[in-house]
């Protein structure tokens, strides 16, 4: 995520002392329990503030409003998606790709509506969540591309069919969340599958990014 795509939320200054991070880290804690299943607009601040227990001020002291205090979370959400997806940089590049790839179904399946959020757009057309999105995927495919090809900055061609198909990654998670029809493993493995499909296409289109060995034999 570049520096832009991280200032896009402008979040409150907060008190710089170790424990007014704490408190503040302990709220968004708490926070995304409330949302893991709920939609922002289904919950008040008084409702926030009754069942988190704490004084609605608080809330307000730390995050200024509902909405600085939802963008929060949603940010706390991204950086835990990202974590668990571009982790495993001790593992050949063929077995990243499947941690890359698991990590993320295992993010959306448990937490929901986050995922959702961070997918569809966050509060209507939310410009700020758009552009934690759009970091979410500039990591992940570069992630993907660092797995494949071993390098994180890649071509226009085969990054375009990476980008394309983390969209129908996406699209394809939220299905599956809603439905929860294919096991994690089975969703993972045709997630997998596609990816070499789209590996295959950018090797037709330029020999200079060859699939790799797997995603050819799979042909």
């Amino acid at each position: 995520m570049n520096h832009s795509q991280q200032s896009a939320v402008d979040r409150p200054r907060v008190r710089g002392t170790d424990r007014s991070l704490a408190r503040r880290a302990e709220l968004i804690a708490i926070g995304r329990k409330l949302f893991a299943d709920t939609s922002y607009d289904a919950l008040s601040m008084d409702d926030i503030a009754r069942q988190a227990r704490v004084a609605k001020g608080l809330i307000y002291y730390y995050f200024k409003s509902k909405r600085g205090y939802y963008l929060a979370i949603v940010e706390d959400s991204v950086a835990d998606l990202v974590s668990r997806a571009a982790g495993g940089l001790e593992l050949p590049p063929v077995e990243r790709v499947h941690r890359t790839i698991d990590g993320y179904l295992r993010y959306a399946e448990h937490n929901q509506a986050a995922y959702r959020t961070i997918i569809t757009g966050g509060v209507g057309f939310d410009t700020e969540v758009q552009a934690i999105r759009e970091g979410v995927r500039e990591v992940i495919v570069q992630t993907i591309a660092e797995g494949a090809y071993g390098r994180r900055k890649i071509a226009p061609l085969p990054r375009m069919a990476l980008l394309g198909w983390l969209c129908s990654v996406e699209g394809a998670t939220l299905d599956w969340i809603g439905h929860q029809e294919l096991p994690r493993d089975t969703m993972r493995e045709l997630l997998v599958k596609m990816l070499g499909g789209a590996m295959r296409a950018v090797e037709e289109l330029d020999p200079s990014y060859l699939a790799p060995g797997p995603a050819r034999r799979d042909a």
